[in-house]
């Protein structure tokens, strides 16, 4: 059980990582090894074995296994990547790279996304180390590099090079789920993720005739690219409803009072108030113009203009993403996948969702736990390669007013003391039970 040097190692430990600076600019501009090192002297520490695993030197993978007293029992895997994106020390309050504890919070890059949950992580282990204890089922610990890329030197690598490392895992926790959103009448939700939409990440070219920039130039390049991009940004995507999504809605209306009109799905979200933040993003597939690169000088009509499109599409919605793609960008412009990852559906009355429940509500009688989806993905997606179920699991108890969301990938990222505490009790509790 999480013991007092538990709480306390999980807040140096979340320090200590922060200040191992793991910047993934991208392109393979990262080195996790130092990152991946600390974290493997803690869980040799711990008793266990860590094997470090690189595709490219520096980007650094560390995997352990803890064996558990039923050997019967399916394996489960606890992933937490180690590199973080980047941080411009002159837009923070405090340096990103700190650690600094101040004020019962600890602020850096990584804070949320996710050394937090490393920390608790590795706090849980030693703690079960000092008591003797040991989970249920086999505990698979992996933590990767390259998340915020490719996952190509991280997860991908893993899952395709390092399989048998998994062996008899069937379902693996992670990031951005069991966190406290508040919707400002004193309700706390606890969101538990059951599902990821997949990433389209797209490239749009258009190819026109090049010409003098006084010219009539009914094949512009620009032109037809612009006009795309438009019909794109414009779309509206119909809803789709997955069973992650329909179960969300239907919990959250009950604990609302509403009824659950799945019929006018954007009317019944809009009773939801605050909560509406936790479905709206996966009720449709999406596509979000980023980028457009044309033309070298101001009087020249190039021949070709580039775009790229943030693209994500639902469980069993990436037929529709692709048709409509097609429709949208129309004759004159083409494009392609950049990177393209799987979307998950995971049970949400499977027995391990409701053991995640228990552990929240045993540590937040007072919350209410509902199952998502998230708009967005994490590593589960390489590891769904070899058959592992997928859940966002990393508990944090959060104060009103912390807006847990905006600090992925923000400014002044940090986390509570407290936050951590709480999660270091409710992960042993989960991990220990399920």
């Amino acid at each position: 059980m999480a013991d007092a040097q538990a709480l306390d190692e999980v807040v140096v430990f979340t320090s200590d990582l922060i200040r191992i600076d793991t910047t993934n600019r991208g392109g393979g501009d990262c080195r996790e090894r130092p990152a991946a090192e600390y974290a493997a002297e803690r869980l040799a520490g711990a008793g266990l074995e860590p094997v470090l695993l690189e595709r490219t030197p520096g980007r650094t993978n560390v995997v352990a296994r803890i064996e558990g007293t039923d050997p019967s029992a399916d394996a489960l895997l606890v992933h937490g990547h180690l590199d973080v994106v980047p941080a411009r020390a002159e837009d923070w309050s405090v340096h990103p790279f700190s650690g600094e504890v101040r004020d019962g919070v600890v602020w850096g890059r990584g804070a949320i996304d996710m050394k937090n949950m490393d920390a608790m992580i590795l706090a849980v282990v030693r703690a079960w180390a000092r008591q003797g204890l040991r989970p249920r089922r086999d505990v698979v610990i992996a933590f990767t590099a390259d998340e915020e890329a490719s996952a190509e030197d991280g997860a991908g690598f893993l899952a395709d090079r390092h399989a048998e490392l998994f062996e008899g895992c069937t379902e693996g926790v992670s990031e951005s789920g069991a966190y406290t959103f508040h919707d400002g009448t004193g309700r706390q939700i606890y969101p538990i993720a059951a599902g990821e939409r997949g990433t389209a990440w797209l490239r749009l070219s258009a190819r026109g005739r090049a010409g003098h920039g006084s010219r009539v130039n009914g094949e512009n390049a620009v032109t037809r690219l612009a006009a795309a991009i438009a019909r794109i940004g414009a779309h509206k995507w119909p809803v789709r409803l997955t069973p992650t999504v329909r179960a969300a809605l239907t919990e959250l209306a009950a604990l609302y009072g509403i009824e659950a009109d799945l019929r006018d799905v954007d009317a019944l979200v809009d009773k939801l108030g605050p909560a509406a933040r936790l479905v709206e993003a996966t009720l449709r597939n999406s596509a979000n113009p980023t980028m457009f690169e044309a033309g070298y000088k101001i009087n020249v009509i190039p021949g070709e203009a580039v775009a790229h499109v943030d693209g994500r599409y639902l469980p069993g919605g990436e037929e529709e993403f692709r048709a409509t793609l097609d429709e949208l960008t129309g004759p004159d412009v083409d494009w392609e996948f950049l990177h393209r990852e799987v979307a998950l559906q995971s049970p949400v009355g499977s027995p391990s969702f409701a053991a995640m429940r228990a552990a929240v509500e045993e540590f937040a009688p007072e919350g209410r736990v509902v199952p998502f989806c998230m708009p967005g993905g994490t590593d589960a997606k390489q590891f769904s390669r070899l058959g592992i179920t997928g859940y966002g699991f990393s508990p944090l108890k959060l104060p009103e007013g912390f807006d847990y969301n905006s600090l992925f990938h923000g400014v002044d990222e940090r986390v509570p003391v407290e936050a951590l505490h709480f999660g270091v009790r409710v992960l042993d509790r989960f991990l220990r039970t399920a």
